[in-house]
């Protein structure tokens, strides 16, 4: 299988089913600002320092990156005809709550805030502060394509993605308090 098609060079790309559509088109922007959202995510995976790979923040990185794919899926099925069967192109309730059990966990074992901070910090917060104001673009990408198609996908898929932009500020915090990286308050 070659890697280039050449089926978008006139401007279009194919949505799941075989609808084609500008690649401007609201839905594409959606799908495009999650995966770039995983792909800052990935990134921010790779800066963790060797114990925190070894903790809990690489495998809930990388779960939330699976997540991702799904919601890409669903931002890409304007038919809504991927099967229910197919679990792992779902996102509901259930990881909307791991995301909400996610933050509490982190946030036990951090101090509070008192005050707003700057994003940066150590290599990995500044990078998992970069997918967070990325995962706000994408939330609001979705909105943006809700006002034009108000039934585009799932109520949860929004919610996720705005539950998850809360995660990835704790995550980045969590990063530089294991990382002895102080926060600057602003």
């Amino acid at each position: 299988m070659k890697i280039y098609t050449r089926t978008g060079d006139s401007g279009e790309t194919g949505l799941f089913g075989g609808v084609r559509v500008s690649k401007a088109d609201p839905r594409v922007a959606a799908y495009g600002d999650v995966d770039e959202l995983n792909a800052t995510i990935g990134l921010a995976r790779a800066t963790l320092l060797e114990r925190d790979a070894a903790s809990s923040l690489a495998p809930m990185l990388e779960h939330i990156q699976r997540d991702l794919f799904a919601l890409g899926a669903r931002l890409a099925d304007p038919a809504h005809r991927i099967a229910d069967r197919v679990t792992k192109a779902a996102v509901g309730a259930g990881d909307i709550a791991r995301l909400e059990g996610w933050i509490d966990e982190l946030e036990a074992s951090l101090p509070p805030l008192r005050r707003f901070i700057l994003p940066g910090g150590s290599p990995a917060g500044a990078a998992v502060h970069v997918a967070r104001t990325t995962c706000r673009r994408a939330e609001r990408a979705m909105v943006a394509l809700l006002a034009v198609e108000p039934e585009a996908f799932e109520a949860d898929l929004l919610v996720y993605v705005n539950r998850l932009s809360d995660l990835l500020f704790v995550i980045a915090r969590s990063a530089n308090h294991r990382a002895r990286t102080p926060e600057i308050e602003w």
